[in-house]
């Protein structure tokens, strides 16, 4: 036995050798080479784009052919050592604790990207150099996000993953097969804290809920809610009552589409440990969803858009192109839970388009939204773009920088106000990635750039997608096992008798639902 042993120890530890003499070397910048126009391109895009002094390193590789590369990162005021790094394959993967450094003494300054190639002959060549503004702004520390296929048949290999954006390491919030593939989605948080957080689930198996963690404490609620804006106090959340339906095309890149048939917003008071409808966004003659609380808690913003049809069951309705969305509000006192009256922010008539998930910033000056040709799922239309609302002006203006020729969707302000996160399909369409972008006292965006990972060529590796991008100021601390525990559970801690959608009344009727806490 020891013999066997000898020969994978040896290995071992001239593996160990290597590795300390491949450290040990030090990356010499090329001092004769020929200077070449033009930038190479590098992927992802880690270019002219504003990054936060603590983000993860920003690895790529460099789309050009050559036999070596050499890549110096340096302040542009030349302060600090220069993070030197040869390559063979164009994979410039960073050290994390030389990056940091360097990013943290250079906050409000740019930093270089300078690239060096070796052709076959020998010859080096110095292309353009890339350069990137470092802000004195953090991006907040974590990412959460639905990790799944982009399948539309099953449930199985779903997860809400959360992602330190500083070191790009990755865990996991719940995984749905520890929970008998039940669908997990929905995820929420107050305020980026997931000490409150929600988290919706559903299976023929565990029945159709919601998780609600508070205060140290899990429960599960007989409620399903949809898309979940807290309030700022943290005792309660709005959330939408959707009777969405998938369906499919013959024809285009993105055949699947989906309608709203039925829709209502609710909001649930952890106080009273009861749900309730609010009468004014449960009117029978219209769609109601997308719920955002503003920062200062004093207005619920919404999407609203007139119902086209009588039939509420057949798939699609023969209007369902012709559906635009407004974005709505309504005032709320918090101390006295008491609603106001509807104010139009933004007809759908004025634009001729649908305008939804509509986000205010911190400062509540701005708002982004999604504006797209029709419908309530930005996510599956090409035209969707991003547009800011100066909410004292009423101008709106497309923020160009963030568009593509695909979907851009799901967005999110850090509380800050200074990072945007949002869903987009640029890589080619099919899979939503999530991407940041710095904003400017003015709600002037920058260029984007995508989520780092540690692995250079992970977005074209994976086949799954990035979904709902939500950020988080710390990690979640409820276990992976008491989420799947809860979600098994036979009983209901907490029973809402709440109609789906279906039962939604004129405005001005009396409803409330009906709740029994045991």
């Amino acid at each position: 036995m020891m013999k066997k042993r000898i020969p994978m120890l040896v290995a071992m530890v001239l593996c160990i050798i290597s590795i300390v003499v491949l450290l040990g070397q030090r990356v010499r910048i090329p001092g004769d080479y020929v200077t070449v126009a033009g930038a190479l391109r590098i992927e992802p895009d880690y270019t002219d784009s504003t990054i936060p002094y603590n983000i993860a390193p920003l690895n790529f590789n460099i789309r050009h052919e050559a036999e070596e590369y050499i890549v110096s990162i340096y302040p542009s005021d030349n302060s600090g050592s220069a993070i030197n790094l040869a390559s063979k394959n164009g994979s410039i993967v960073i050290g994390p604790g030389k990056w940091h450094r360097m990013l943290g003494a250079s906050k409000g300054k740019e930093i270089i990207f300078s690239i060096y190639t070796r052709d076959a002959a020998g010859q080096w060549f110095r292309h353009d150099d890339i350069v990137n503004s470092v802000s004195e702004h953090p991006i907040p520390g974590y990412l959460a996000y639905r990790h799944l296929k982009p399948t539309y048949n099953w449930w199985r290999d779903i997860d809400i993953l959360q992602q330190s954006l500083e070191s790009s390491k990755v865990s996991t919030i719940i995984d749905n097969s520890a929970c008998d593939d039940t669908c997990v989605n929905c995820h929420s948080f107050a305020a980026g804290n997931p000490q409150t957080m929600a988290m919706g689930f559903r299976s023929s198996k565990n029945g159709v809920g919601t998780l609600i963690y508070s205060d140290g404490e899990l429960k599960r609620l007989s409620a399903k809610w949809g898309y979940t804006s807290w309030h700022p106090s943290g005792k309660l959340a709005a959330y939408s009552m959707n009777k969405v339906k998938q369906f499919f095309r013959r024809t285009g890149m993105e055949i699947r589409d989906v309608v709203d048939l039925d829709s209502a917003i609710a909001y649930y008071s952890l106080e009273k440990g009861k749900a309730i409808k609010i009468d004014a966004l449960a009117e029978k003659d219209y769609l109601e969803t997308y719920p955002h609380f503003s920062p200062d808690g004093k207005y619920l913003y919404f999407c609203r858009a007139p119902i086209l049809w009588e039939d509420r069951n057949t798939v699609p309705p023969k209007r369902f192109k012709e559906v635009r969305y407004s974005i709505m509000r309504i005032s709320y006192d918090v101390d006295n839970d008491i609603w106001g009256e509807l104010e139009m922010v933004l007809s759908a008539e004025k634009t001729g388009k649908s305008m939804l998930v509509p986000r205010v910033s911190p400062d509540g000056r701005h708002m982004i939204f999604c504006m797209c040709d029709y419908g309530c799922f930005p996510i599956y239309q090409s035209s969707s773009d991003l547009y800011t609302m100066d909410l004292q002006t009423r101008q709106v203006r497309p923020l160009e920088i963030l568009n593509s020729p695909y979907s851009e969707s799901w967005h999110n302000y850090s509380n800050s106000g200074r990072w945007l996160v949002f869903s987009s399909k640029r890589q080619g369409g099919l899979f939503t990635r999530p991407h940041f972008s710095y904003i400017d006292d003015a709600g002037n965006a920058r260029k984007p750039f995508v989520l780092p990972q540690r692995d250079p060529e992970h977005y074209y590796k994976t086949l799954q997608t990035y979904s709902v991008p939500e950020f988080m100021i710390e990690p979640a601390i409820v276990s992976l096992r008491a989420l799947s525990r809860n979600i098994q559970m036979k009983d209901w801690i907490i029973k809402v008798n709440q109609p789906i959608s279906g039962a939604t009344k004129k405005y001005g009727e009396k409803t409330q639902l009906e709740t029994n806490e045991r």
